[in-house]
């Protein structure tokens, strides 16, 4: 249904939204893409979350949603970086302003119960909360650089966080799994207009929304493991680092080859993993391939791990990381091989 609903409604908004998110239609420089569109997936997203929430409380009226502090800190979150970011895509928002909001729905997370458990102290597990939510937020704005990669790797992160639900915590009729299950339906219906070639993006209202939904979901069935199974508080963080291998391989190359550039991490580009396959002769949609096997070997590998942790098993984590590993070198390698061909495109699209 959340497929279906999401279809139609981006069906929709594309129809009579011709112009949202397009600050200025000569603006190529940043963007991958060289043509304007509509900046409205993340509106489909919202309307899915809102009425699944909805949903959920009619069928299972024994069940008041409102009466659990941490759905209120999800839904007061989520409304908030969907505002804030579908007021960036109208007017394009001062940085500042937008970081504020991201560390304001961090300590929303704190006020209603959702904190990652690392530390035995209780103030370095909710600095690490609040910076893991930001944190996440931007990577997936930033990976929003080529169609359909954010909505790929988000849906492929989230079916990790639902088998998670399933294995440890045994959810199968609860307001986190239809959540979850509702969103994962909301992107895939968005990326119907998202694949390349791409009729509509999501634009910051979906990848700041979809940022916060994944980092919350991340830490409630991710990075707490730990204390889930009575395991090291570190299996959590080392499950979570291989289902986000897409994203923290993308994000950790950027801010290395920026900084080594003496470039601030924050300012747009084409200096990202996907855009140096590019540059290694694939296109683009090609590219969306390879991230789909990334993401779809990250999950499964994740997964994995989620299982053995059940039965105590915590060895084989230690090993599986090096899959993390393998996968930056590969894409970092790129960005060194192919860095005349990041000039000559950047270079083109400034004549142009």
């Amino acid at each position: 249904m959340a497929v279906l609903i999401s279809a139609t409604l981006n069906s929709l908004l594309l129809k009579f939204s011709k112009s949202l998110g397009i600050r200025n239609n000569n603006d190529v420089l940043i963007r991958w893409s060289n043509q304007s569109k509509p900046s409205i997936g993340g509106i489909s997203f919202f309307v899915i979350f809102i009425f699944s929430s909805i949903g959920y409380s009619v069928v299972f009226s024994d069940e008041y949603i409102f009466h659990n502090m941490q759905y209120i800190g999800l839904l007061s979150a989520c409304s908030l970086a969907f505002a804030m970011g579908l007021a960036d895509d109208a007017y394009n928002t001062q940085p500042l302003i937008k970081l504020s909001i991201q560390i304001l729905c961090g300590i929303l997370f704190l006020i209603t119960d959702t904190n990652i458990q690392l530390f035995d102290f209780p103030l370095l597990n909710q600095i690490l909360t609040v910076l893991w939510v930001v944190a996440i937020m931007n990577s997936l704005n930033m990976l929003d650089n080529m169609d359909g990669i954010t909505g790929t790797t988000s849906v492929f992160i989230l079916l990790t966080c639902l088998s998670s639900s399933f294995i440890l915590f045994e959810l199968n009729r609860n307001i986190w799994s239809i959540l979850l299950l509702a969103q994962v339906g909301s992107i895939v219906g968005f990326l119907f207009f998202n694949i390349n070639p791409s009729k509509m993006f999501m634009g910051d209202s979906g990848s700041q929304f979809i940022g916060l939904f994944v980092a919350f979901f991340s830490i409630k069935f991710l990075i707490n493991i730990g204390e889930i199974v009575d395991g090291p508080n570190w299996s959590g963080m080392v499950i979570c680092l291989l289902a986000f291998t897409p994203t923290a391989v993308d994000t950790l190359t950027v801010i290395i080859n920026r900084l080594k550039k003496g470039k601030s991490p924050m300012v747009g580009g084409k200096d990202h993993t996907t855009h140096f396959l590019v540059y290694a002769g694939l296109k683009d949609k090609q590219v969306w391939y390879i991230f789909i096997l990334i993401s779809a070997l990250s999950t499964i590998l994740s997964t994995y791990l989620i299982y053995l942790s059940k039965f105590h098993i915590f060895i084989p984590i230690l090993i599986f990381i090096t899959y993390f590993i393998v996968i930056f070198i590969l894409l970092f390698r790129l960005t060194i091989k192919y860095k005349e061909k990041e000039k000559e495109k950047v270079n083109s699209k400034d004549v142009g």
